[in-house]
């Protein structure tokens, strides 16, 4: 839009023009024409010198005006780096409290369990004392059953021996002891001690197929104790007295000893083969005891791409800050981890990825189960696809029928494992020859050969390899 002085600048240089031309026409006595041509010519340098001066003052505004806002852009990023200045520290002190109160609620959680431990040992105390009680009662009332007995009315008199004076049983009064393990655990115990000592830890190896073409991909390595008179234990049986006692660590190291052995050799013939070895909790968590672990992990991690680590659904679900660590520790060196005694299908398959798990081991009747669909995030049918987005294998365990091979088929479940299968079956003994007459090879990686990465002659023992039913095998190998 025009401005009103612009117009009123153009009207007077107009008028200046025109009194020119007329004052040359009237006094200097020029013709008309002339004068016109004087007049425009005198319009024309008026127009350009006002063009000329409104340029150069227009040039000058701008440049204050550029000078205003680089000042104010300096200004703006000086308040944007103070911003950021001021969230950076907010946020290192919101990372500080989330840190302590972690620290805090592992201390709480560390208390919970010590105390949960106690009332354990509380309850088989007060067990104990009232077996004794009810043993004391039985007793008691068979003696008082037996005198209260009347003698047959037709029976002769019978000599009466002469009487003694017999004092009156003490009174017992039972006081409260400290918890004590009852004579079974404790001879338990002492077999499991002495297994370990002497290295009397067999491992057997369980497949894991593919499906539906049920091929061999994995085997899954179970721990076995053979006490002094051959009686094997399974782990149920020793578990929980190795974790007592502290030789957990030392059985998870010898455990892993062998599992990387029996892999070294599978892998001569089948290079995409893989063993699963279990480490427990308690050894995850332990830095002393996980330290040599790491070490001899950190030697063999050429074989950590077929070398999977496997640990339970509880110890996932209560990660503390040294077993993430660990675990973070054992992804760096690119080995792998699996998760079995799942429980529930409460899954989180993007955390669970991200700390480095590639498979997870669910039990059939738990998938084919009707309830799970009510009482999980997802259905069943729908995990196997949820845990492939994220890299993650789901492995269907214990299955026992064929049945349930043909549901889990429907599931998409790309791995079975279970008694239909093969049970778990022993490593041959050193120097022991297989069935055709062939010798078990020096026995400097393992004590036994593997001809195949199948579960066959040259790995099992020969007492093991006829299937049966799988009723049959399970009772034959006891539980993983």
């Amino acid at each position: 839009m025009i401005r009103i002085s612009t117009i009123f600048i153009a009207i007077c240089m107009v008028l200046v023009a025109a009194s020119l031309g007329l004052i040359l026409y009237s006094v200097a006595g020029i013709s008309g024409l002339e004068s016109a041509i004087v007049a425009l010519t005198a319009l024309t340098f008026l127009i350009l010198y006002n063009a000329v001066s409104m340029r150069l003052r227009d040039r000058t505004d701008v440049g204050g005006q550029i000078a205003d806002l680089s000042r104010g852009t300096a200004d703006l990023a000086r308040q944007v780096a103070e911003f950021g200045r001021r969230l950076t520290a907010v946020e290192g002190k919101l990372n500080s409290l989330n840190h302590a109160g972690a620290d805090r609620i592992q201390a709480v959680v560390g208390e919970i369990n010590e105390l949960g431990g106690l009332v354990k040992q509380l309850a088989v105390s007060v067990a104990g004392h009232d077996d004794m009680l009810a043993a004391g009662a039985a007793a008691a009332a068979a003696v008082a059953d037996k005198q209260d007995i009347p003698p047959p009315k037709d029976a002769a008199p019978a000599i009466e021996p002469p009487k003694l004076a017999v004092a009156p049983p003490p009174i017992v009064v039972v006081q409260p002891e400290p918890a004590v393990v009852p004579r079974g655990e404790m001879q338990t115990f002492a077999a499991v001690k002495a297994a370990i000592e002497e290295n009397r830890l067999d491992i057997y190896l369980q497949p894991m197929v593919t499906l539906p073409q049920r091929k061999v991909r994995f085997y899954e390595a179970v721990t076995r104790i053979r006490d002094e008179n051959d009686r094997v234990l399974v782990a149920d049986d020793f578990l929980p007295f190795v974790e007592a006692t502290g030789l957990i660590g030392r059985v998870d190291h010898a455990v892993m000893l062998r599992c990387v052995q029996v892999l070294r050799r599978l892998m001569v013939r089948n290079k995409e083969v893989g063993v699963f070895c279990n480490m427990a909790a308690a050894t995850l968590r332990d830095p002393a005891t996980f330290a040599p672990c790491l070490d001899f992990l950190e030697a063999n991690r050429a074989l950590a791409p077929s070398f999977v680590i496997e640990f339970k659904q509880a110890m996932f679900r209560n990660l503390g800050a040294a077993e993430s660590e660990h675990l973070a520790a054992l992804a760096q060196r690119g080995y792998r981890f699996s998760i079995d005694h799942v429980t529930d299908l409460r899954i989180e398959p993007r955390e669970l990825a991200d700390r480095g798990v590639r498979f997870i081991k669910v039990p059939a009747s738990l998938l084919l189960d009707p309830k799970q669909s009510s009482t999980s995030d997802i259905h069943p049918s729908d995990l196997s696809d949820l845990l492939g987005r994220f890299g993650i294998d789901l492995i269907a365990e214990r299955i026992e029928g064929e049945r349930a091979v043909v549901d889990l088929l429907d599931f998409d479940v790309r791995f079975g494992q279970g008694f239909l299968f093969a049970p778990p079956r022993p490593l041959r003994p050193e120097g022991a020859p297989a069935a055709d007459g062939t010798p078990a090879g020096n026995g400097q990686e393992f004590n036994g050969a593997v001809k195949a990465p199948a579960v066959d002659a040259a790995i099992i023992e020969p007492s093991t390899r006829s299937t049966g039913n799988a009723a049959l095998a399970r009772r034959a190998a006891g539980p993983n």
